[in-house]
């Protein structure tokens, strides 16, 4: 019988002491962690069933280590990855916050505050995609927030690591998040960086209008509405948003990938130039 995740609270996995669960996913769970000199780390550790398999360990600590080496501000610094005893985990930075737990909070935010988010986001995705990696699964839940308000983009490579443990196995697992698929992804055709612009188009459209453009509890239909359906307008949801917000979201949401942004360089001068966008962000990551 596998265990719990309460029931590793309190115990030490690796050089890591286990005070709570933060969280879970499909995979993995999270904890909060603290090392040897007390400083408090996020700890994320296999689901038993999952570690316990070779085939998929390998392949998420491949990832997880090649996520480890991107080196940037606005990318989760991931400390160590490793096996203790039954359990395969990574430890990464704690951030106060992330983009999904504030929209559940407080639901839609402000323009300025969603271009600052999308405006990290963006370069980290500049510095991944340079490097040759590409996310898969971005969402509101991968991007953390530092209690400076600054965002983080968090799960670099665990789609990637799946999708090949899929392909390699024949093992049927969910790849992605639906209501965030690319029509690329729902159609299983070649992908590039691209797919991270349409993922965080939908994670604007949610975060400036507390909805995501697309939404059934039929994957299938879910995945025709990606490749088929124009998405609503954003100004008819929130009249207030400007019409340069919608162009962007919009150019991100575009179904063939040609027509959305060709790299975050682009994307970035386009939110340098949304109302409200303190133009010393843009500043800042050009110099």
């Amino acid at each position: 019988m596998h265990p719990a995740p309460t029931d590793l609270v309190g115990r030490t996995v690796g050089p890591y002491e286990l005070e709570r669960l933060l969280g879970q996913g499909g995979f993995a769970w999270v904890f909060v962690g603290r090392e040897l000199d007390g400083t408090p780390v996020a700890v994320k550790i296999l689901k038993p069933r999952y570690g316990a398999d070779p085939a998929f360990e390998i392949r998420f600590r491949n990832e997880a280590e090649t996520a480890a080496k991107l080196d940037h501000p606005n990318i989760i610094r991931i400390r160590f990855v490793a096996r203790s005893g039954g359990y395969v985990y990574f430890a990464m930075d704690l951030c106060a916050d992330s983009l999904g737990a504030r929209l559940a909070r407080e639901g839609p935010l402000s323009e300025r505050d969603v271009v600052r988010l999308a405006t990290d986001v963006a370069r980290g995705l500049d510095f991944a995609h340079r490097q040759g990696v590409i996310h898969r699964d971005l969402k509101p839940d991968n991007i953390l927030i530092h209690s400076d308000g600054s965002a983080v983009i968090s799960d670099f490579g665990i789609a990637r690591a799946v999708s090949g443990y899929v392909a390699s196995t024949g093992v049927n697992m969910t790849i992605g998040t639906p209501q965030y698929l690319s029509p690329e992804q729902a159609q299983g055709r070649p992908l590039d960086q691209r797919l991270d612009f349409y993922a965080l188009g939908v994670t604007l459209y949610k975060a400036a209008t507390g909805e995501v453009p697309f939404a059934s509890n039929d994957w299938f239909e879910l995945a025709r509405m990606h490749v088929e359906d124009p998405p609503p307008g954003l100004r008819k949801k929130r009249p207030e948003l400007s019409k340069r917000f919608e162009r962007v979201v919009m150019k991100c949401l575009a179904k063939h990938p040609d027509d959305r942004y060709r790299d975050a360089a682009q994307l970035l001068g386009d939110l340098n130039e949304v109302d409200g966008a303190p133009a010393r962000w843009w500043r800042w990551w050009s110099s």
